[in-house]
């Protein structure tokens, strides 16, 4: 069934009878029982001091780590069944986004005023990207498939992982890395704009170290009319029907671990997917894409205190559209890795060798293929008195030549848990295959990007509070934009920006939220100078309460989302609105072996958009079941 704003009242209340009734009618039942019932040393605690390993490339406490990082673990990851990793990481901090229609209609984000180009997103390890256009596909990745997502903001990440890290870095584990015991599940969902999905999944671990995990879902949708009518041409040409979407997904992972000196395994995430959209007076317009990563490991630990790992990963990007113009994309990654780790002293060294080639079957293109030689190297420092942490990464591109990159950065703790700190990295990132294609509007004489990016923080952690004021500024030199469709190098782009962060759990309830205040701007000195860098909002915030027990998980949040340009050039015609959006989600625990899962976005069926000429859902609802066999 389609959402129609014209009635949006009574849908509202329809919605949210049948997505979350049985979740409100349990959750006084719940609350009621659980507290006469349960004792305090036995509800779920709220981690806020997580295990990391983007930051630093070794596991690390949130709390040691110099650069901002965010984790989204599995537990808030069952509040997005049925969506993709672009709608659970457009709710973070520092990430702002646009999309052009709906469930999975092409998109775009930006992290802390730098373009999805220059954040580097892995799967396990492994670049996950186009290699054409150069951000990464997460509107395809369904969030039912992952396990947990690591959002390392910043460009300390340039110096670990090497070109397009300038923003930061995401990384996505796959379902399978931790498993304690076999399991089976099964689920169905069904959502507004005749949206279903079901999947199932295994885990499975025997007392001989091996461990395995299947998962594969199938995600279907009737979605929304993607283009809005232009009120100003009477004839418009773009069909006003729903455009769908329709994907499936796959993941695997094994793991064999031999003793307690060797551990080997294996992954993959794989999803093929048609999404509809709207070109002209065309019909039957689609585009079938291919998205995934496949990974496999040694990771030999031959000393007490050292260990080193081989990894070789193969990422695909294939996308076939069918229009008027019809384009075929088919991109691919290869990527092999040595990473060594040794403790010494006070800290931990990390170093490695790296080796990338990127291949495009296009005929559009004249450039369509690179690789990368790396070496880096890098020194952490994380205890309860002062954290430290050091990179230097030398890259040899096939096209670009070398550049080295570095970062540095410290931290004091005042107290046991008060510390500030400040950091300093250089970022780099070569033109993608469409910046220089002129079919595209690329130009052959574009020059890499480069940056010097500056941090300063405060952060306050407890065992049940944690809270961070950032503080950045990133100066870029020759940053790649479009103006009139055709790519150059602006001279100089300023970003500056606050972020706070808080997180607080009392007792059963959680809440807290996000503050974002983001100049990004071009600073050229030419005829867009000081104008706004595009879909770069100003202002951005979320505000979130929760309640939590051990049956019961429901939380409502408000994401208010301030104004800004869609193009460069900063004309009123350009000018995106703000927008506030109320959404509610919950997990209920009905038996031992069934749950529940419901979520209502949108719930004041706000009439917003994030790019001009495509629409967004208005009030919309998704609500699954669970069957799980331990």
């Amino acid at each position: 069934m389609s959402v129609t704003r014209a009635s949006s009242r009574t849908y509202l209340r329809l919605s949210i009878l049948s997505a979350l009734g049985l979740l409100a009618v349990n959750t006084a039942m719940a609350a009621t029982s659980e507290n006469t019932s349960i004792n305090d040393s036995n509800l779920p605690q709220v981690e806020l001091d997580e295990i990391v390993v983007t930051a630093t490339r070794t596991p690390t406490k949130t709390s040691n780590v110099i650069a901002q990082t965010r984790v989204i673990n599995k537990e808030e990851l069952q509040r997005y069944q049925g969506q993709t990793v672009l709608d659970v990481l457009k709710r973070q901090p520092g990430i702002a986004f646009k999309q052009n229609g709906g469930l999975g209609a092409s998109s775009n984000f930006y992290m802390r005023g730098y373009d999805s180009k220059q954040v580097l997103v892995l799967i396990d390890g492994i670049r996950y990207s186009s290699v054409s256009a150069g951000g990464a596909a997460l509107n395809l990745l369904p969030a039912d498939q992952i396990d947990r997502i690591e959002v390392l903001y910043g460009a300390s990440g340039s110096s670990i992982y090497g070109a397009d890290a300038m923003g930061g870095v995401i990384q996505v584990f796959t379902k399978g890395s931790n498993i304690d015991r076999s399991s089976m599940s099964v689920t169905a969902g069904i959502g507004s704009n005749d949206h279903y999905v079901y999947g199932a999944s295994a885990q499975l671990a025997n007392t001989n170290g091996t461990t395995l995990s299947l998962s594969a879902s199938h995600n279907e949708t009737d979605g929304i009319n993607a283009t809005r009518p232009d009120p100003s041409n009477q004839n418009d040409p773009y069909n006003k029907d729903a455009d769908g979407f329709e994907s499936d997904s796959v993941s695997l992972a094994v793991n064999q671990r031999f003793g307690d000196t060797l551990l080997t395994g294996a992954s993959i995430l794989y999803s093929k997917s048609t999404t509809e959209y709207d070109d002209g007076i065309f019909e039957d317009v689609h585009a079938d894409q291919e998205n995934g990563a496949a990974q496999a490991y040694v990771d030999w630990q031959y000393m007490p205190d050292a260990s080193v790992k081989i990894q070789y990963g193969h990422s695909v990007d294939k996308s076939e559209s069918y229009a008027k113009y019809p384009n075929v994309f088919d991109g691919t990654q290869d990527q092999i890795s040595l990473v060594g780790k040794n403790k010494l002293l006070a800290g931990e060294a990390v170093y490695g060798l790296e080796y990338l080639t990127q291949d495009l079957d296009s005929t559009a293109y004249s450039i369509d293929d690179r690789n990368v030689k790396s070496a880096f190297a890098g020194y952490v420092v994380a205890n309860d008195r002062f954290d430290a942490q050091a990179n230097l990464r030398y890259d040899d591109d096939s096209r670009y030549g070398d550049e080295t990159t570095y970062n540095l950065g410290g931290a004091m703790h005042l107290s046991p848990n008060f510390r500030v700190g400040a950091s300093y990295a250089k970022g780099f990132r070569a033109p993608v295959f469409n910046d220089l294609s002129p079919a595209y509007g690329g130009d052959l004489n574009l020059n890499p990007e480069t940056s010097d990016n500056y941090e300063v923080f405060a952060q306050y952690d407890s065992t049940r509070h944690s809270t961070r004021l950032t503080g950045y500024r990133s100066d870029v030199d020759n940053l790649i934009a479009y103006s009139n469709f055709k790519a150059k190098n602006i001279n100089s782009a300023k970003i500056e920006g606050i972020s706070l962060t808080s997180d607080w759990e009392m007792n059963d309830y959680l809440f807290g939220g996000s503050y974002d205040y983001q100049k990004a701007e071009d600073s050229s000195g030419g005829s867009d100078d000081s104008n706004s860098l595009p879909y770069r909002p100003e202002h951005k915030g979320l505000v979130y309460v929760g309640y939590r027990l051990p049956s019961l998980d429901i939380r409502a949040e408000y994401q208010y989302v301030g104004d800004y340009y869609s193009r460069i050039t900063n004309t009123d015609s350009q000018f995106v609105d703000n927008y506030g959006l109320l959404n509610i989600s919950g997990n209920y625990k009905l038996t031992d072996n069934l749950s529940m899962t419901a979520r209502l976005n949108n719930i004041t069926n706000e009439d917003y958009i994030t790019d001009i000429g495509y629409n967004t859902d208005g009030i919309n609802y998704f609500t699954s079941l669970t069957y799980n066999w331990y």
